[in-house]
């Protein structure tokens, strides 16, 4: 009896994978507290060394800082482990309520809505707007993380793509819309792949022009820039100007979750019709202890942003003088492309392997075909000595395996 091979389908799917250099490995990490950015590393044969990790999301080292840790432990001992149920059925906590007051009052709105992930947030809330605003048209920038282009597909609403950061074609997209028709602008403030960041007054000065909404992801940007943590929008002065804020509680704050922050009825008709929110367990209250005490702390200390700025640009220049192609944007995130993606494995294996150092590989479809890259995030516990360390292995590495410096790929 024949049939449908499903084993073998599986199995070419993978190889697939292999075989254009693609194939994503999982690092087996075991962070020590108090050590960060060092990390016990296992190799899956038994073997364990220590190595400095420089991908990881966790921007500030908030998820060591002594103050979170203080109210995770107490968290869990005043109210257990997890949520009891969702949001509406038993798993509303006086910590989420604390929570999400604090989070508005980072972003200058009325009110936060809490989610279990920062892609959960946009996914749900994107596809709600669609469900919400009759004959809604989602404008979205060509670079929009995959959550957000889950949301407006599942939204299932019309949608057009703008040129990554193009305000000329942002506008001729806006101008070819009925004026009266219901329009949102989704974009992002720190674009992470490539470390850029979004125009924001000519943004708002166009959704203004052309009555739009505008829906903003800052989750690589929250806690990182403006003087309280609030994000580019902080930053540059423009709060006020955009309805729907998005972030998470997993880069810069250190922990898990993610929200929204906007006006009051938004927020309300998100809770009351998104399906990501309403029939999800709610974060753990341990969780979201710990998010409010680095929120808060966040809000008043600078010192960590400082650091950070001053690491990544410090990395920057000692790559730079020896010439790497490293992207150069003013933000935290540091690439450098690799521009081959079994390249970009043998590189990170070699950084592992030789200098005890860990970075992953970034290839398609997180990046496009042939940009495949490292992405480097020094943080403020990244110091000089370990900084030239990583510039020293790269250089060497650069030349073991061929790759293109940056003078040769600008003459190419």
């Amino acid at each position: 009896m024949s049939g449908t091979d499903y084993k073998a389908i599986f199995r070419k799917a993978i190889e697939e994978l292999h075989e254009e250099g693609r194939y994503r490995y999982f690092a087996q990490l075991r962070r020590t507290c108090g050590e960060f950015p060092k990390s016990k590393y296992y190799d899956g044969r038994g073997n364990v060394k220590e190595v400095t990790v420089w991908c990881s999301n966790d921007y500030l080292g908030m998820g060591q800082h002594p103050k979170v840790l203080e109210a995770m432990h107490k968290a869990v001992d005043d109210t257990g482990a997890g949520a009891g149920g969702t949001r509406n059925i038993a798993g509303t906590s006086w910590y989420h309520v604390e929570l999400e007051k604090e989070l508005a009052d980072l972003h200058g709105k009325e009110v936060a809505l809490l989610f279990n992930s920062g892609y959960m947030a946009n996914e749900a809330t994107l596809s709600t707007l669609a469900k919400l605003l009759p004959g809604l048209i989602t404008i979205s920038d060509s670079l929009n993380h995959a959550s957000m282009i889950e949301g407006i597909r599942h939204g299932r609403g019309d949608k057009a793509i703008f040129k990554h950061n193009d305000m000329a074609d942002l506008e001729e997209k806006l101008k070819a819309v009925d004026i009266d028709r219901p329009k949102v602008i989704a974009f992002e403030s720190v674009y992470s792949m490539d470390g850029d960041i979004a125009p924001m007054h000519e943004i708002c000065d166009l959704a203004e022009k052309y009555n739009a909404m505008t829906y903003l992801d800052e989750v690589h940007a929250v806690g990182m820039y403006g003087p309280r943590g609030g994000g580019v929008a902080e930053r540059d002065g423009v709060l006020d100007r955009i309805d729907i804020i998005e972030g998470t509680l997993a880069k810069a704050f250190g922990i898990m979750g993610g929200y929204i922050a906007a006006g009051a009825d938004i927020c309300d008709a998100i809770r009351s019709y998104a399906a990501g929110f309403i029939f999800t367990t709610s974060l753990s209250p341990v969780l979201a202890a710990g998010a409010l005490a680095s929120v808060r702390h966040l809000k008043e200390s600078g010192e960590e942003r400082r650091l950070q700025q001053e690491h990544a640009e410090l990395l920057r220049q000692q790559l730079l003088k020896r010439d790497l192609p490293v992207v150069v944007e003013n933000s935290h995130i540091v690439p450098v492309m690799v521009y081959d993606a079994v390249k970009c494995k043998q590189l990170t294996d070699a950084l592992m392997n030789d200098y005890d150092i860990y970075v992953q590989p970034i290839n398609y479809p997180t990046v496009p075909r042939g940009a495949e890259r490292i992405r480097l995030t020094p943080g403020p516990l990244h110091g000089p000595e370990e900084i030239a360390v990583l510039a020293e292995a790269l250089d060497e590495l650069w030349t073991r395996l061929d790759l293109p410096r940056a003078t040769r790929q600008a003459a190419e």
